[in-house]
């Protein structure tokens, strides 16, 4: 990580709002960004214009050409869901260059894009053995233990997403995602409005 500030400390940061999009995969220039503060989505768009997310982001957490290779194929952006977001941006060719020289960074690096290809693995395999409801408990439980303020087993989490941005992550309907919501909050199993997410208890869930 101190190797990839290096190189965030040449090329300097970039801040953004919520709202803003920052980053488009058609970019003439590959570059791989490191997300310094704040939260970010990343929205996939098929050939008709739909628009799906892909995965939220958080502090700490690489995103961009990847794969060290451009994809033509793909077509995607990042958007910042929370305000103070920050970034910083360096082209890929200089990453490489630093892959190269230092070989402990390229098996950490390996290791991480590993890490990500299994994670959407496991996304995909929910997407097709999982119902929606199921899919939408299991994202509420990762949300609150990755970002959540716990006490006990309580768990408070900051809510930066609409229903809509929730429904795309479950790859179900704005209609069903807010039905789901609603009947886990008549349950008292959340509390949910539209600044926060509260779970009283997490192994109820």
């Amino acid at each position: 990580m101190s190797q990839i500030k290096q190189l965030c400390i040449i090329v300097g940061f970039k801040k953004a709002k919520k709202g803003d999009v920052i980053y488009f995969s058609s970019s003439d220039v590959p570059r791989i960004f490191l997300l310094k503060k704040g939260n970010i989505k990343i929205v996939s768009v098929d050939d008709e214009g739909n628009e799906t997310i892909k995965e939220i982001l958080q502090k700490g957490d690489l995103f961009g050409e990847l794969s060290l290779e451009k994809d033509t194929d793909v077509n995607e952006y990042a958007k910042a869901l929370t305000d103070e977001v920050s970034i910083c941006s360096f082209l890929m060719s200089d990453f490489e260059d630093l892959l190269v020289k230092n070989p402990t960074l390229a098996l950490s690096y390996t290791k991480f894009v590993g890490l990500k290809m299994k994670r959407i693995k496991n996304n995909y395999a929910n997407l097709v053995s999982k119902d929606a409801k199921t899919r939408l408990i299991s994202f509420l439980k990762e949300w609150a233990e990755k970002e959540g303020k716990q006490e006990g087993s309580k768990y408070t989490i900051d809510n930066y997403l609409t229903q809509t941005d929730i429904a795309q992550i479950i790859c179900t309907s704005r209609q069903t995602a807010t039905l789901l919501l609603n009947e886990l909050e008549e349950k008292n199993l959340i509390y949910y409005n539209r600044k926060e997410i509260i779970i009283d208890h997490i192994d109820k869930l």
